[in-house]
């Protein structure tokens, strides 16, 4: 066994669950201490400095820079108390997770004395370096000016001793780098057309929100057993490594008991998202060993998803304390189960009403059904943007298993809605209602029969399930940024419930149908129109594939080609024509996300061809050598006769030993010679293509060689962990 493996299992012997204690008293008396909230503003702000936050959330009011300097003098008490000393603007650009940059209250007055100041001009706007984010082309090198500016909508918070303000980053330009600012105007895009459609309804309702649920999957592994894979720490995943005999196939861990070690974890992990006033709530052993999950109470989208961009951080800051690395990565272990991040998205009236939970009264279920309806053709006329926000290199890895949804989206109703949704269709033959069938809508809308909740199973198959009184995406990634999907999700509901209210004004004004007459035949007509994305039955069969497939359901697997349809026409009409980006930032987004799946996939390549050849090749020889060194002991000993019998199982390892380390070694060369071709292609698109179409094939080629070295050579001798060590270590 060599001795990063040996002594990596030498520290598993003595690991011990740490120690942790909560904070004194109740929940409640910590929950939220570390974030300034409506609570600590009243406290600490002047009874006009509040007034000016709670407007400027509510109504979009701007702050004087007068009261900046009261709410960031404020802010600054607070965070004294709490022992801070430094602030930082908290934004989340176009990587993989959010950025900070320190600076300390520390001034200088005139006099030469040190002071602690903090204005606000440094609370509303500060200037990061631009240019070395993700900005596809926007930004060069030498053009450095970018800008975040505070989003008052999220409220300050307080991690270590820093005060970090959350806020959106924009170039000097003014375009959007960052995943916040598109999202905040997705927001208002489906607020503002969801109150329209409402007020069909009900007039009192003046502001509609989105509310996201996350659902944020993860793996833990022991961190020497991390740190003696070179694969995991430099890539997020194994590049290689056969399967344990022993893994998910008895689905014992799902709901188990969970580890005393990971219990720990769970627990310091809990107290500090409550100081912060994220509501986690559930937690539980997931499907494949070693493998977890986390979940909080709904809130806002952007706060939720602010929370959870802060949940990812601490996870893996917390970890490190109990001895292991939390592992975000879609499919960081070959056979067995992925992570995902499921976004339960809904959206609910400033009156009070979920706009996706079934209504008590036959004008609630016409309303609930009208946003029903809409999210079914929402989904059917967006699916291909739907898909190019939630895939990834890393997503690709999982999407279409045996545990996550399908590359083909669909939605799933349940036989209730679906049978009421096909009774509409039937209903009203003609262009024009009867006298009868007007009196029935005009009483009370009597043809919208009961609907009950929860009547029906869940399908998890299901990309996009209806689940009772929210939509849950299935596809997201665990370690996406929510925001890529809920950016995509509302623009595009926001663009859909738009045409439905000028479908229906239009029946109103050019043909004198009365509003509930409209509205229900703009709801016919959609519900035959997006007929296709509805699917009750398995989404992992081959026989849904050939279904979708006639149904004229798109399936693209490939992530480039995937995220390529960010710019047709449609994804234009919804992120463009709903101004949530120019065509300058879209393109950007897209040159962002091609660059980055090229660039997972190249050190991918590097790292699998550096341990193939200087890791693998090495181990196989050595053993070969002892096969060789072997079978002259069998010549020296026995018979020729003897000898042909008892050496032939060795001589064919010996073979099958050399020809797997030829194959490894030819098939690593010729990567690395589709790498500098696709490395030479002048457009970013170009080289994306080739590597998924050139260099990422030989990935899974090597590996299959490597793989069956793993099971021919001796455990004492191979080099890395092996899953079982990986996946049943705790």
């Amino acid at each position: 066994m060599s001795k990063m493996r040996f002594f990596a299992l030498q520290e598993l012997a003595n690991r011990k669950p740490l120690e942790v204690t909560p904070p004194s008293g109740r929940l409640s008396d910590y929950y939220g201490s570390h974030v300034f909230d409506h609570k600590k503003m009243q406290e600490y702000l002047p009874r006009e400095a509040y007034k000016a936050v709670t407007d400027a959330i509510d109504k979009g009011t701007p702050i004087s820079r007068e009261v900046a300097d009261l709410i960031a003098n404020g802010m600054k008490s607070w965070a004294k108390s709490l022992g801070v000393t430094h602030y930082t603007h908290w934004f989340q650009p176009l990587t993989d997770g959010t950025a900070e940059k320190h600076d300390g209250f520390i001034e200088l007055s005139a006099e030469g004395d040190v002071i602690e100041r903090f204005s606000g001009k440094l609370l509303v706007q500060q200037e990061p370096d631009a240019s070395s984010f993700p900005n596809g082309g926007i930004r060069n090198t030498f053009e450095a000016r970018g800008y975040t500016a505070w989003d008052v909508s999220s409220p300050a918070f307080v991690v270590d001793d820093t005060l970090c303000i959350p806020t959106i980053f924009i170039s000097y330009t003014g375009e959007a780098l960052d995943y916040k600012t598109p999202l905040l105007k997705a927001l208002a895009a489906v607020d503002r057309a969801a109150t329209d459609v409402c007020q069909l309804f009900d007039k009192n309702v003046t502001r509609v929100f989105a509310n996201l649920g996350w659902e944020q999957e993860y793996f833990l592994v022991d961190l020497a057993l991390y740190n003696a894979r070179p694969d995991l720490c430099l890539t997020g995943r194994t590049l290689m490594g056969h399967s344990s005999a022993k893994d998910q196939q008895l689905e014992d861990h799902y709901f188990g008991s969970i580890p005393p070690r990971v219990t720990a974890f769970m627990k310091e992990l809990e107290i500090e998202c409550h100081k912060l006033g994220i509501p986690v709530k559930t937690r539980h052993n997931e499907v494949a060993p070693n493998q977890f999950e986390l979940a909080p109470i709904f809130e806002n989208v952007n706060l939720a998803n602010d929370h959870n961009q802060l949940v990812m951080d601490m996870m893996k800051r917390i970890a490190r304390k109990h001895n292991f690395v939390v592992l975000l990565h879609e499919k960081p272990y070959q056979g067995v189960n992925g992570s995902g991040k499921h976004n339960n998205w809904s959206l609910c009236t400033d009156t009070g009403v979920n706009l996706f939970a079934p209504g008590k009264n036959p004008k609630g279920n016409m309303l609930f059904l009208t946003f029903l309806v809409n999210v079914l053709m929402m989904v059917y006329k967006n699916q291909d943007l739907l898909r190019a926000s939630i895939v990834s290199a890393g997503n690709s890895h999982r999407l279409g298993a045996n545990e996550a949804p399908p590359a083909i989206l669909s939605i799933f109703l349940g036989k209730q809605l679906s049978t009421i949704l096909d009774e509409i269709t039937r209903q009203v033959t003609d262009t024009k209602m009867t006298a009868e069938e007007k009196t029935t809508l005009k009483l009370g809308i009597g043809r919208i029969p009961e609907i009950l909740l929860d009547t029906t199973d869940r399908n998890r198959t299901s990309p996009f399930a209806f689940t009772g009184n929210r939509f849950e995406f299935r596809a997201a990634g665990s370690s996406a940024n929510c925001a890529a999907a809920m950016i995509a999700t509302n623009a595009a509901m926001a663009n859909q419930l738009n045409e439905f209210k000028v479908q229906v004004d239009r029946l109103m004004e050019e043909e004198g149908c009365g509003k509930d007459e409209a509205i229900f035949r703009v709801l016919k007509e959609t519900i035959i129109a997006s007929e296709p994305i509805r699917f009750e039955g398995d989404g992992y069969s081959e026989q849904w594939k050939e279904e979708a497939a006639r149904r004229g359901l798109t399936n693209i697997c490939h992530v480039p080609e995937a995220l390529m349809h960010y710019v047709d026409n449609q994804s234009k009409a919804v992120l463009i024509g709903e101004h949530i980006f120019n065509e300058t930032e879209l393109n950007s987004r897209l040159e962002v996300e091609l660059e980055k799946y090229t660039m997972k996939v190249q050190i991918e390549s590097r790292v699998l061809g550096d341990l193939a050849i200087n890791h693998i090749v090495p181990t196989a020889v050595i053993y070969q050598n002892r096969l060789l060194e072997n079978l002259r002991g069998l010549r020296e000993t026995f018979t020729p006769e003897e000898y042909d019998i008892l050496s032939a199982d060795r001589k064919e390892l010996i073979r099958e030993i050399s020809h797997r380390v030829t194959a490894i070694k030819k098939l690593v060369r010729e990567m690395i010679e589709a790498r500098k071709v696709a490395n030479h292609l002048p457009c970013y698109k170009e080289r994306a293509f080739a590597y998924e179409e050139s260099v990422r094939p030989f990935l899974s080629e090597i590996r299959d060689h490597i793989d069956h070295l793993e099971m021919e050579i001796d455990d004492e001798i191979w080099p890395l962990p092996k899953y079982r060590e990986l996946l049943f270590t705790k």
